[in-house]
């Protein structure tokens, strides 16, 4: 998948201004005591930043994209036969927790954690592994939503792709994460993952509301 633009507002630097790539914006950066700067993912959102200052800014992620009424037409609406899973991570790495919910009702139908020294990918992938076995369990055809595309592809891949180290600390987790790489490895499913749509419908149902 192509990576999506990015432009580079440079409030401080050699020669303020905006970039259209990391290699020129850090070549005015580079080296430069104080040097203010910050990707945005638009021309419009840089050039809006740029006539702003950088205290505005900093610390504080982009301005998410708003999606127009054609897209959210196309995207419809969500799947309420489904459940939906989330993480979230008190630092990376962290505390981490897990859970599924029903999506219409966000009744809690499982959760695990916290546990030390985990991140927020380890979690979603546990997430959508238990929620696949959940729902082999209980025989349904209900789908299962996620909003992590770095989760579904290790999923998909039966493989945690994990950078974590593995210490004495987070050796619970490591037992979780080989367990559902075994179940994956010796379990079929016709659960469809689906990814939720944030931008048209807000944050998934299972969200921790922690951002």
């Amino acid at each position: 998948m192509a990576k999506k633009p990015k432009f580079y507002t440079v409030w401080k630097g050699k020669k303020p201004g905006i970039y259209e790539s990391w290699a020129d914006c850090k070549a005015q950066i580079a080296g430069f005591k104080g040097a203010q700067y910050k990707a945005f993912s638009t021309f419009v959102e840089a050039k809006k930043a740029f006539r702003g200052k950088y205290d505005d800014y900093k610390g504080k992620s982009a301005p998410k994209k708003i999606l127009s009424a054609e897209e959210i037409k196309r995207i419809g609406k969500p799947n309420m036969h489904s459940i939906a899973v989330d993480a979230a991570s008190s630092g990376n790495p962290g505390k981490m927790e897990y859970r599924g919910v029903d999506t219409k009702s966000k009744k809690v139908l499982f959760k695990q954690g916290p546990f030390e020294k985990g991140t927020s990918n380890v979690g979603e992938f546990l997430g959508i592994v238990h929620g696949l076995a959940f729902l082999q369990k209980q025989k349904s055809d209900r789908i299962l939503y996620s909003d992590s595309k770095i989760a579904m592809g290790w999923v998909r891949k039966k493989k945690c792709g994990t950078k974590l180290s593995k210490t004495k600390v987070n050796a619970v987790l490591f037992e979780l994460i080989d367990r559902a790489e075994e179940w994956l490895r010796n379990n079929t499913y016709t659960t469809k993952v689906v990814k939720w749509e944030t931008k048209a419908w807000g944050e998934i149902p299972a969200d921790f509301g922690r951002k």
